[in-house]
């Protein structure tokens, strides 16, 4: 068995879902591995990960206007402010979706479906990088 890590950094532009499947996809196929486990971490507490659908955007948007109505930023709703009205919402976000990500390896790709990708989903404004660490275990 063979195991392999990477750091991927994702520019986010702001809040919203931004694919990073290509890179993830190019990373796996560099280490040789063509049958096992792959998992991704976001190493972030305000921003999350997930697998949806790729091919829409309409979905991606509906997606963040949910969360907006779910955890709206607001300046009486949250005690922990110190870094911004997005800040405690982001937390919440976060908290309802994944920080991890396991998905199978097979032919030397991820097993994604026809319309999935793998989305990191940002939940603060500003604009940042951040770090996804990916572990992939196999033959």
């Amino acid at each position: 068995m063979r195991q392999a890590t990477h750091t991927l950094t994702v520019r986010a532009s702001g809040k919203g879902l931004h694919e990073c499947t290509r890179e993830v996809s190019d990373w796996v196929r560099q280490t040789g591995i063509h049958l096992g486990l792959l998992t991704l971490f976001v190493q972030h507490t305000s921003a999350s990960l997930l697998i949806q659908e790729n091919a829409d955007p309409d979905v991606s948007a509906d997606l963040e206007d949910f969360f907006e109505r779910l955890a709206p930023e607001s300046p009486t709703a949250y005690r922990h402010q110190s870094e911004g009205l997005d800040d405690m919402p982001a937390h919440l976000r976060s908290a309802l979706t994944q920080t991890q990500l396991c998905i199978p390896v097979v032919d030397g790709r991820p097993a994604l479906g026809t319309w999935q990708g793998i989305f990191l989903f940002e939940h603060r404004r500003a604009p940042g990088r951040r770090q996804i660490i990916l572990h992939l275990s196999g033959e």
